[in-house]
């Protein structure tokens, strides 16, 4: 029977190669990949991922080859992405604290929530594609927080690469608040490779500079006790699974993603790289 992937991107712009690298393995065992953005827009590639032969200033390197970056134009310019799923019309939003009929609300928002967890049954897997836009309308959207959550209370893979990878950290129920990859061992962004210039997004004349924050010291906090965070500083690549998360840190890290998805899939692997 083929597998169903639910496939996150961002509406400010996602890089390339971070979606092409897992989606070869995935097309290639014919599984089905559904798309979906916060709000329903169509999402599209950062420039800098479709431009052959884009610097890396922290790398000191070039990350966009001509593959890639041909391979990006080609998804971008198609149809396939559009129409991707309005999370903010799936999910139910949380009530504020304060708002009047809290109680009734907070109920209703369970309800409908539990309702939505049932629907994340047909999927396998849940992969949230990196770059700078996710840090805008992913890492702190409390409806795909709660969409991870589902996976995770069904026991099924979830990954994430590049700034995505934050999304794991601030994932957490209401009630507790406790980390759900406490324990766990996860990659990320090293401190080392954040730019210090030019974290741009779609849609904006916005240059941030460096990323709002390091998320190394998140993801080494969010961890603890008894997981750590692994940077591959100096390594090519730096890629970790430890069911049922598995991560990428960045550009570099795709394609090996795609390959661990289907092994998880498929064979049942449940731990990588540590």
């Amino acid at each position: 029977m083929s597998k169903k992937v639910l496939v996150v991107l961002s509406e400010w712009g996602y890089w390339g190669e971070e979606l092409v690298g897992p989606l070869e393995s995935l097309d290639a065992k014919g599984y089905e990949t559904v798309f979906m953005t916060s709000k329903g827009k169509r999402a599209h590639a950062l420039p800098p991922s479709m431009e052959p032969g884009y610097f890396d200033p922290p790398l000191k390197k070039v990350v966009t080859d001509e593959y890639y970056a041909q391979k990006t134009r080609a998804i971008d310019q198609s149809t396939r992405l559009d129409n991707p799923i309005n999370l903010s019309t799936w999910f139910p939003e949380r009530p504020y604290f304060n708002d009047a009929n809290f109680g009734h609300a907070l109920e209703a928002y369970y309800t409908e929530r539990d309702a939505k967890w049932e629907e994340l049954k047909q999927y396998d897997a849940l992969l949230m594609v990196g770059g700078s836009g996710p840090l805008i309308d992913m890492v702190n959207n409390q409806r795909l927080h709660d969409v991870i959550l589902g996976f995770v209370a069904l026991d099924k893979l979830v990954v994430a690469e590049c700034y995505a990878v934050t999304c794991l950290a601030f994932a957490r129920e209401w009630t507790d608040r406790k980390s759900i990859i406490a324990g766990k061992h996860v990659t990320g962004h090293a401190l080392e490779y954040d730019y210090k210039d030019g974290t741009g997004f779609l849609g904006t004349d916005l240059n941030m500079g460096p990323p709002p924050y390091p998320l190394e010291f998140i993801l080494r906090d969010a961890t603890q006790p008894g997981g750590q965070y692994h940077g591959g500083v100096g390594r090519t690549r730096s890629t970790i699974l430890d069911f049922p998360f598995l991560t990428g840190r960045s550009t570099q890290d795709s394609h090996l993603v795609g390959e661990l998805m289907v092994e998880v899939l498929e064979n049942g692997l449940r731990r990588y790289g540590w």
